[in-house]
Order: structure tokens, then sequence, then C-alpha cells
């Protein structure tokens, strides 16, 4: 199909002034609801005002689609794996999801092992350059802002810059780089992501090519979406026209300069490393994966970890009940599970208790793998995971026991 773009804009004076580039999801989930295109929306909610706390919430009543309009940087829901976990059982359910890239690629490696059906979703996806971390953007607007994390209205990220709002509309920024050298800003896997706009999701949103903030860019990549924007449109709920090519430049060079600077971050975090001899490097990895406390967090919180029945646990035969596994063998059989289809979400080192480094090692293996396989995670619905592509004769060559 031809993939549409379009300048766009709410017609809900109310949205408008409370969402963010013109209000234009908010108002898609809102018809999505209003017109039974979809029974429910799975979105992002500040809980009780709290815009480093931000919860996924399934809304079926159009009137509550506003109290999740505008843009929460400082929070990162586990989306994919909350659409998987919460609505299991419910294969019916059609259900528009408002998604950032990785929650898009995850949700499309689920789909291809039969864990979510996409027939019945509707992915509406948001630019994204990275979020932060909650904790930590609370620290950082104290002692590098010098302000109250609770006078926050907004945060933005673009151009190498972080622009706070304040609720009175006082405006602080700071070059991005310089606060991410003090070891605040994005979340590490954030600063490594090349993923900027979710191509894979049914149409992707964002600020990048407007000239204001009461518009939003649309591109629209698949019948599905093609089909909620056209019949929004005709309902009356947005208003569309067509980008000019300089806005379209405009957008595609914030994705170039966006993919540049995380380039520069994956030289830095991998450059020392592959300075190292073969003894060397799984003398690093071994020493850091030896504090590993076996708390299954890692496991419990990746999109792509599925098993009903996980070999890991101690009653599986892997490790005999009553015993500990031995120091690496918990992270490292994770990884190795899971590095062919890692969409660098972050969420596993996110919830590590030890803050081992673990997105750093499967985002550094999935990218060799990469190479080998030709295969990008979450990209191509039609393209399976390596591992899904071995053939019965080959799998009975090598000896190896493999069920899916």
């Amino acid at each position: 199909m031809k993939r549409e773009q379009y300048i766009a804009s709410t017609t809900d004076k109310e949205i408008l002034k409370k969402g963010e580039c013109g209000g234009v999801v908010t108002s898609l989930l809102k018809f999505a609801l209003e017109s039974k295109r979809v029974d429910a929306v799975v979105a992002v909610k500040a809980r009780n005002g709290n815009r480093y706390d931000g919860v996924p919430v399934l809304i079926s009543e159009p009137g509550k689609v506003i109290e999740t309009a505008g843009a929460l940087h400082c929070t990162s829901p586990n989306i994919a794996r909350y659409v998987k976990e919460y609505m299991d059982g419910a294969s019916g359910l059609k259900v528009a999801i408002v998604v950032k890239p990785c929650d898009a690629k995850a949700i499309i490696e689920l789909a291809k092992r039969n864990q979510i059906k996409l027939d019945n979703l509707i992915l509406i996806g948001l630019n994204c350059t990275g979020t932060l971390p909650s904790v930590r953007a609370e620290k950082m607007m104290r002692e590098v802002f010098g302000i109250d994390p609770a006078d926050v209205s907004a945060e933005d990220i673009d151009d190498d810059k972080l622009v706070i709002t304040l609720a009175d509309g006082t405006r602080k920024e700071k070059r991005l780089t310089e606060i991410e050298e003090q070891g605040y800003g994005r979340r590490e896997n954030c600063r490594r992501c090349e993923t900027n706009i979710p191509i894979m999701a049914d149409i992707a949103c964002g600020k990048w090519g407007t000239s204001d903030k009461s518009t939003t860019f649309v591109q629209v990549y698949t019948e599905k979406g093609a089909d909620l924007i056209d019949a929004a449109v005709s309902a009356g709920y947005i208003s569309v026209t067509q980008p000019e090519p300089e806005a379209v430049q405009v957008r595609r060079k914030k994705d170039d300069d966006a993919i540049q600077m995380a380039k520069r971050w994956q030289e830095r975090d991998f450059s020392s490393l592959k300075q190292m001899n073969i003894n060397q490097r799984f003398g690093y990895w071994f020493s850091q994966f030896a504090r590993c406390i076996k708390c299954y967090g890692c496991r419990d919180a990746c999109p792509i970890c599925y098993c009903k029945d996980c070999h890991l646990e101690a009653d599986r035969g892997l490790v005999p009940p009553g015993e500990i596994p031995p120091d690496v063998m918990f992270p490292m059989v994770r990884i190795t599970h899971v590095m062919d289809s890692c969409v660098n979400c972050g969420q596993c080192q996110d919830v590590c208790t030890m803050e081992l480094p673990l997105s750093r090692l499967i985002f550094l293996l999935n990218i060799e793998l990469q190479d080998i396989f030709k295969y990008q995670p979450g990209r191509d619905i039609g393209q399976l995971p390596p591992l899904r592509t071995v053939t019965d004769q080959e799998l009975s060559l090598s000896g190896v026991d493999v069920t899916f």
C-alpha cells in the first residue's frame, strides 16, 4: 500500500488543550471506542497525577481516554508484557494500543510465538528517542535543573536537548549529552536505540516535521492504520493536510541525527569490550553475572520470555530441587534464550536488583546475530526468528532437543 503522510490535529478543543502535539493520538483512541472499532484501548496514565509513576491502563469508556493525554517521558511501562499477561484469555477483544517502537517490536515478536493475535490489535505508534528512569529523573530535576520534580508539567527531548516546562510556563533546558555524561538522562538501552519511528506499527505519530505543538506528523504503514485515519477524518475527529516536502525532510533528518547519536553511544559502550581478547571478555561478564541473586526479575519482566515451564526453575530438571544454580548459569542461560529476538526494551536491566548490565550484553550479541542471520527482531511479522526456521533435519543432526 502507499504509505500516506499527514500533518494532523484534533478537532476537540479540550483534548487539544491537554494533549501534546495536536492531540491526535487521544482523538484516535476516542474515535476508535465511540465508533465501536475496538472494545478497549491500552495507554499510559500518570498515577494520581504523578508524572514519574506512569502505569498502563485498559479503558473502555471514551470519556476517560483524555486522562491519558500528554507525554510521560519519565516512565517506561512494560506495555507488551501487560498486553500479553492481562489480556490472555481475552483473545476476542479488539484493542487499540499506544506503543513506543520497542513496545511494538515486542508485541510483534510475541505474535510470532502465537502469544498475541495481531488481527485484533491496532498499534498506534509514538516516535521515541528515549525515556528517563523515574527515580533518577526526579533526582536529576533537583540536582541538575534545581527544581522541584512536582513542578514539572512537561518534558521534551529534541536536538540533543532536554527541555523541562514548569507549571507556571517557565522553560529550562540543558544539553542532553552533557546530562548523560553526568549519569542522568535517558535509560541506557534508549541511548543505544536506532529505532525512533515505529515503522512496524499501523501508524506512527510524532512532532518531527511539524511547525508547532498544535499538530502531529502522522505516517500510515498498514491498511488497518489507513482505515482508522480515513474514518476518523470523515467523522470529524481529526483534520489533516498534506505535509510540505520540507516537513518530510526535517522528519528524516531528525531521525538520522538521533540514529547517529545512538551509534556514538554504542561505540562508547562497546569500544573497551571490543578491545579485550576472548578470555578478558569472559572474565568481565562472568564477574558481573557472579553477582546475580537468581530473583527471576529479568525473566519475569522480559516481554519475550513466555514459557509456561521455565527450565531455570528448580523442579524442571536443569537444576536439581533444593540446589542453587551456579553463579553465572541463570543469566547466561536466559540471555542465550532471548538474544536472537531481544527488542532492546531494557526492562530486564530496569528491574535487576543487582544493577547488572544485562541489556548491554544482550544488545551486543543481538547485533552480531543480526549480521549472521539478517534478522531484525520485531520489524516484519512475516520473518520468523532464526531458531524458528531450523528444519527438523538440522535439529536431528545437531542432536539438540528444541521445542517451541
